[in-house]
């Protein structure tokens, strides 16, 4: 990472707990303002707001609310001009909203497909519509995709009560979806497209729901397991595939250790099933794929060998070899997200810690 001036390039915060989702706040009032979410192995988990002291260069625990078991996904309301209510989604059991104050932090509404039960299929992600704030979609193990709506009701109090309905639900795919993401062509409202252990990646129109198009599919039909799209291009989308066990067995400890390897896939809507790069130089799991936000061939991957990879992929459909920058962090990375209001910044996390990095 380069050097500039006398400013930090990297600051750190300890949580009391595993770090796992983890998202940047785009309001212009919270620079440096991240929420967390805890992962531990039981129902009580937690998450954090945390925000960077300018003057002490310390990371300060804003707020601490409790959430049942760990957020697959969290995500600030994408409001760059600061004009909606301060809210947080998180995904779980259910989709939660959550209004953020000044001291505490509480529960907006939960929504829960399922009618007919107080259970629902755990879901695996879900993503918040950059065009349309009112719209939010999520992905689950029980193979569909559900688009909520939220409304902003009658004033309470001063304060508007959010609340959220299904506009539409659809099975998405043969096996459980792992993610959904939406793409900014055509409006940035209505396109979509979601990845599962089908091995495919699927486009939808919110317009026309009777068909999907298949984008891509894993030759042996590995999971897909992450989904994100070019900031800048909307023909491109970058996912994770997993490699399966693979048959490559190492004597340690006198012992036998089978090993799983993903490879991160480049595409381009416009040709299909065909990648147009491979970004293959992590030696274990990727876990995170971040496209730079103000540049349309700079993309950061994440992975249990310690290493944060900044790739330029200028040059496709040519091969890529090599990363243009590496980081090196103390454990292995669970996640990593790219600043969209602030691109010199890049935030990841491992065992405990998050870290922001200038780049």
């Amino acid at each position: 990472m380069s050097l500039h001036g006398k400013r930090k390039e990297i600051y750190k915060y300890e949580a009391p707990w595993t770090v796992y989702a983890m998202n940047w706040s785009v309001r212009p009032d919270k620079r440096f303002r991240l929420a967390l979410g805890s992962f531990v192995e039981e129902y009580n988990n937690k998450v954090q707001l945390v925000g960077l002291d300018e003057e002490s260069s310390e990371f300060i625990c804003r707020n601490t609310f409790d959430h049942p078991y760990p957020t697959t996904k969290l995500m600030w309301i994408p409001d760059t001009k600061g004009v909606y209510p301060d809210l947080l989604a998180t995904s779980g059991d259910y989709l939660r909203v959550w209004r953020v104050g000044e001291t505490e932090t509480r529960l907006e509404c939960l929504l829960n497909n399922n009618k007919n039960s107080d259970f629902c299929a755990p879901l695996t992600s879900f993503d918040w519509n950059e065009v349309d704030p009112y719209l939010l979609g999520t992905s689950s193990i029980d193979t569909t995709c559900t688009i909520w709506g939220l409304e902003t009701g009658q004033v309470l109090g001063r304060v508007n009560l959010v609340s959220g309905h299904v506009k539409t639900q659809l099975i998405a795919h043969d096996k459980e979806v792992y993610d959904i993401a939406f793409s900014r062509a055509g409006g940035g409202r209505d396109m979509f497209a979601s990845v599962g252990a089908d091995g495919s990646v699927r486009m939808f129109d919110l317009r026309h729901l009777e068909h999907s198009t298949i984008i891509y599919e894993d030759p042996q039909h590995h999971p897909l397991l992450r989904l994100c799209w070019n900031k800048q291009d909307p023909n491109y989308l970058a996912t994770m595939a997993m490699d399966g066990m693979e048959a490559r067995q190492q004597l340690i400890f006198s012992r036998h250790y089978r090993f799983l390897f993903l490879k991160v896939v480049i595409l381009d809507v416009r040709v299909p099933c065909t990648p147009v790069a491979r970004l293959n130089n992590h030696r274990a799991c990727v876990n995170g794929i971040a496209w730079a936000p103000h540049s349309s061939c700079h993309i950061c991957t994440a992975a249990d060998d310690h290493q944060a990879l900044i790739w330029d992929i200028q040059q496709m459909p040519r091969a890529i070899e090599d990363p243009i920058l590496a980081y090196t962090a103390e454990g292995e990375i669970n996640n990593v997200q790219w600043a969209s209001t602030q691109p010199d910044w890049i935030a990841i996390c491992y065992n405990n810690c998050l870290e922001i990095l200038r780049v």
